[in-house]
């Protein structure tokens, strides 16, 4: 078989079967599959506007640095008001153990009093 005008491989592939030398494609694609290729590469073609292609900017290594670091510091922001918002937390002083326990006991002790009283 003679190898393709198109074809860009330069090296030989030969057959595992019959040993001689083939120039196909390893993997065979259909006439649909390239037909769908060229339609989406000519709508990205046309999808492109050359005027605005033309007018974006490079912009410096350095200020691609300073935008970088403003970016992050917004996004920072955001997500630091996303976190302390709505949050209604009251800070009250730790009880000592010794304390604790102690009104645990007078919890306690109201309960025995209030069942004491019901059961009367």
């Amino acid at each position: 078989m003679a190898p393709s005008v198109t074809s860009n491989r330069t090296s030989v592939r030969f057959s595992t079967y019959s040993m001689a030398p083939s120039m196909t494609p390893t993997v065979r694609t259909t006439d649909s599959a390239q037909a769908e290729i060229t339609h989406i590469e000519t709508g990205l073609a046309r999808m492109e506007n050359k005027a605005l292609s033309q007018q974006r900017v490079v912009l410096s290594e350095e200020k691609t640095d300073k935008f970088g670091k403003l970016a992050l510091g917004a996004k920072l922001d955001r997500a630091l008001d996303r976190r302390m918002s709505g949050q209604d937390a009251v800070m009250k002083p730790r009880l000592r153990k010794r304390e604790a326990s102690n009104s645990d006991s007078e919890k306690e002790n109201e309960k025995e009093s209030e069942n004491e009283k019901k059961a009367e």
